[in-house]
């Protein structure tokens, strides 16, 4: 297995999880607290990464990171070269791809919680930031747990995306996934095999604990 490959994989999956915690945890708190149609519309644009080809994300991510756009111009001014090939790019690109992954579930989590204890908390004089952490989030633990091992699995395993907008640059920007594209063009089939069946194991790893440990946080919450 490549272990550089494994080591940028890692990195990027690692904050890109973060990343989205700390964007997707306030998005999903505002598109669970009502139904007016501009929330409808948020949901409707985070979940987009869902349906369309990764190839049509990274190419667009691709264009509007690069020189012919005013946010790619922006990027180049201040940082003197584009995101586009860059290790930062991809994480720009993960945290796009891997939304829904990390704002559904939250929303789900947020919505199941009963309305009428977050406007009593208030009534009583909570505020929001101790409302959020005293209700919302104990309420809602297993709703995080889906978000993180979602966002990291599905981060790990990007492929379209990845090759769009980082390419395949040692050390850079070849993840895993590339790793084992890699490897078939070059026809080596054993390493090629080696290298997916350890992510096919990872995979099934995490969805096993997001499975058991969602089930336990819930008959926790119930007793």
């Amino acid at each position: 297995m490549d272990t550089a490959a494994l080591g940028l994989t890692l990195r990027l999956a690692s904050i890109t999880t973060l990343c989205l915690l700390l964007l997707a945890t306030p998005l999903a708190l505002w598109i669970a607290s009502g139904s007016s149609v501009l929330r409808r519309i948020a949901q409707a644009a985070v979940a987009l990464p869902l349906v369309l080809p990764p190839t049509v994300l990274g190419f667009y991510l691709l264009v509007g990171l690069g020189p012919s756009t005013f946010i790619g111009r922006a990027i180049i001014a201040i940082l003197g070269h584009t995101l586009a090939f860059t290790f930062p790019g991809l994480v720009v690109g993960s945290i796009v791809y891997s939304l829904p992954f990390a704002v559904q579930p939250l929303v789900v989590g947020f919505s199941a919680v009963d309305r009428a204890v977050i406007e009593t908390a208030s009534v009583l004089g909570a505020s929001p930031w101790r409302v959020f952490w005293r209700i919302l989030f104990p309420l809602s633990r297993a709703s995080f747990l889906s978000a993180i091992i979602l966002t990291f699995a599905h981060t790990v395993g990007e492929f379209g995306v990845v090759l769009m907008l980082g390419g395949d640059i040692p050390g850079v920007t070849r993840t895993l996934s590339i790793s084992i594209f890699d490897l078939v063009q070059e026809t080596n089939y054993a390493a090629a095999n080696a290298t997916a069946l350890a992510l096919v194991a990872f995979s099934f790893l995490a969805l096993l604990i997001l499975y058991g440990r969602s089930s336990s946080l819930r008959r926790s919450d119930i007793a």
